[in-house]
């Protein structure tokens, strides 16, 4: 009977996965286009599936290992049972390789349901709770009905009911685990997950067989020349059909949450929330059915959307309820926490500034300072609508060289927004100070510096980004120099990550842009600098977002530490791990409100290793933790604990040598 019967189960699963996928490509390309390679995406899967996605799974080794089993064995288990019980191929060793498939998946199973037998919070329950069972049912059943194939068990083993029984668990193990892949339910991400990682929107953060691939973290470019493309994301279809292929891939498992400084916070947000709403918005209907955290403060059931609708309700005065509201979307400090934790691979920051761009752009709701910066923007050319005239004044005694007076130099300073802040204007001291120490060939923008526009940009307003974008870029091309040096990581990612797109494939091609803290360390491990020992107390290091996370530094501000002689108390969360400070995203701007602040947060973590004194590395670091209430440990910026600790050192041939000996020249010999 079974022999029968399981021909029939496996072609008509297949047969209705095939409509199923049909239909769910159909949902996805309700998108724009976008221009993604085919062919080459499918040929670098397997790649990325097992390396890449990998990477990032891997970070928890028992789930890790737990999704080898589970997922390995189904896709061996579900392609030699249509070779074994499909096509009756069951001679050999085939049937034997089925058995040890499914066994495997069964044991992959077992580690699922322990793990949602308490599940943390952050994973999401409904659907997802019987997902254990669907995978013991089809191990266990594909295993059952192999047995009597490799002749383990009589051929007629058992009788009627038992085979009825047995068809029964594989039809529901199939239901779930070949239907279910396309027509919904906890299996989907499966189907879909594999095409996202194909045919994702940022095809250079993935390996290549040569090497590794790239962070690839800078924001694309609206083309605001097209007339036709819309300016930002209204609804669902606004987005290109690879992107919302992403959502669909989402697996719920929380790691984005679990990392979210404005979740934590009690801010209205939560990406994977963000994510599965999306996922409502492309089908149709309400968020009713989510079975995870909730927005804080923002029951389920009360928003909906469908895939050409409005995202944001247009008139929130109104009471409508679209999909999300608009102060989820302000809650955002981009700190890319989620998209480093995600499984995935899925862009949460991307989506949401397209978002943005649409409110910013096109209805002009951009809340409480967020109008005011960007007026003062177009005005001054920085966002807090200071005398453009008046950025050099804290340096009146400095004498800093100028461009423009000197056309080429070794090192560009960036000065950035800080340039108008009192506390900065003390680390930009402090590394004039430094570069002044090192023999540094350097000169300003000045007056002809504007800002680097990173938080028009993360604001929505991409209009006023490009155009000071565009005019720094004519300003820089004057110029020759090797490198650009700041100590702001915002300017410095937007700079060498996001002016590229705008500047023409020669821009940045003669030189290269440099956190200070970098270029401090690659100017001690030449032999240009010297430091005393430190005499301080208890240290600890707080990784700013677009330094560490966007771009991958980590080390240098730590080896400019230890070369001051500090050994650094690591707090819990550091590294690419590293909580928000909070002044990402134009988030101290919009300023939605929480149950708590987020830089009071990260104090709490610095408080917890006991260090007296925090070091960072970004001027919006500082601010926010400097803010912070009965701190009990004291804020630095790294230039300047550099700067206090500079001593004397052998001048003239000693420079010369460290320099030959680190391959270093100077700017007129490259030039």
């Amino acid at each position: 009977m079974l022999e029968t019967l399981l021909p029939i189960l496996i072609f008509a699963a297949l047969g209705l996965a095939v409509i199923g996928a049909i239909r769910r490509i159909r949902l996805w390309r309700q998108g724009r286009p976008a221009a993604v390679p085919l062919l080459k995406g499918l040929a670098a899967l397997p790649r990325r599936y097992l390396v890449d996605l990998h990477h990032v799974v891997e970070r928890d080794k028992m789930i890790s290992n737990t999704h080898v089993a589970t997922a390995g064995g189904f896709v061996a288990a579900a392609v030699l049972m249509i070779l074994v019980h499909g096509l009756g191929l069951a001679q050999g060793v085939l049937g034997w390789l089925l058995l040890a498939a499914s066994a495997t998946m069964f044991v992959g199973s077992l580690f699922v349901a322990r793990r949602r037998r308490n599940p943390p919070a952050r994973l999401s329950k409904g659907p997802w709770m019987r997902l254990p069972k669907s995978l013991m049912a089809f191990s266990l059943s594909v295993f059952a009905i192999t047995l009597p194939a490799v002749g383990i068990l009589p051929a007629d083993f058992g009788h009627w009911l038992l085979a009825l029984v047995l068809a029964a668990v594989v039809v529901w193990g199939l239901g779930e685990m070949v239907f279910g892949m396309t027509w919904g339910g906890p299996m989907k991400h499966a189907f879909a997950g594999a095409l996202h990682l194909a045919f994702h929107r940022r095809a250079e953060r993935f390996s290549t067989k040569g090497g590794q691939g790239n962070r690839s973290t800078g924001l694309k470019a609206l083309n605001l020349d097209d007339e036709a493309a819309p300016l930002g994301v209204e609804t669902p279809a606004d987005f290109t059909w690879n992107q919302l292929l992403g959502f669909d891939a989402c697996v719920q498992c929380g790691r984005c949450e679990s990392v979210c400084p404005a979740l934590a916070a009690g801010q209205p947000l939560n990406p994977k929330k963000l994510i599965q709403d999306m996922v409502v918005g492309m089908a149709g209907g309400s968020n009713a059915n989510y079975a995870g955290t909730p927005y804080p403060g923002k029951p389920t059931g009360e928003h909906h959307g469908s895939p050409h609708g409005p995202i944001v309700a247009p008139d929130a005065t109104t009471g409508g309820k679209a999909l999300v509201d608009a102060e989820t979307l302000w809650s955002c400090t981009t700190c890319r926490a989620c998209v480093e934790e995600c499984p995935m691979m899925i862009e949460h920051v991307d989506a949401i500034v397209d978002m943005r761009r649409h409110l910013t752009l096109e209805r002009g709701q951009t809340p409480n300072k967020g109008a005011e910066v960007l007026d003062n923007l177009i005005a001054t050319d920085n966002p807090g609508g200071f005398d453009p005239g008046s950025r050099l004044h804290w340096a009146a005694d400095l004498n800093l060289p100028l461009m423009a007076d000197v056309k080429q130099a070794e090192v560009l300073l960036w000065l950035g927004d800080g340039a108008f802040d009192m506390r900065n204007q003390r680390t930009l001291r402090a590394l004039v100070k430094i570069l002044h120490a090192a023999e540094v060939e350097f000169a300003v923008l000045g007056t002809e510096e504007r800002d680097s526009g990173d938080v028009a940009r993360r604001l929505g307003d991409e209009a006023t980004f490009q155009s000071l974008a565009k005019r720094n870029i004519a300003t820089l091309s004057k110029y020759r120099f090797q490198r650009i040096v700041t100590c702001d990581p915002h300017s410095f990612h937007v700079l060498g990550n996001e002016y590229g797109e705008l500047g023409g494939p020669d821009f940045n091609a003669n030189w290269e842009v440099r956190h200070h803290s970098t270029f401090i360390a690659e100017l001690y491990d030449a032999g240009r600098l010297a430091f005393a020992p430190w005499k301080g107390g208890s240290v600890t290091y707080h990784d700013p977002c677009y330094l560490g996370r966007y771009n991958g530094e980590f080390d240098a501000p730590r080896n400019v530490l230890k070369a001051l002689g500090i050994e650094v108390k690591e707090m819990e969360r550091s590294g690419f791990r590293s909580r928000c400070c909070g002044g990402g995203g134009g988030a101290p701007i919009t300023d939605i409100p929480g149950e708590r602040r987020i830089p009071d947060m990260r104090m709490n973590d610095v408080k917890e290793t006991g260090s007296e004194l925090v070091a960072v590395g970004c001027p919006q670091c500082t601010a926010m933790l400097e803010g912070v209430v009965d701190a009990t440990a004291e804020v630095r910026d790294i230039a300047e604990l550099v700067a206090d600790a500079l001593v004397a050192r052998p001048a003239g041939e000693a420079v010369d040598a460290s320099r030959r000996s680190a391959g270093k020249t100077t700017v007129e010999e490259v030039l």
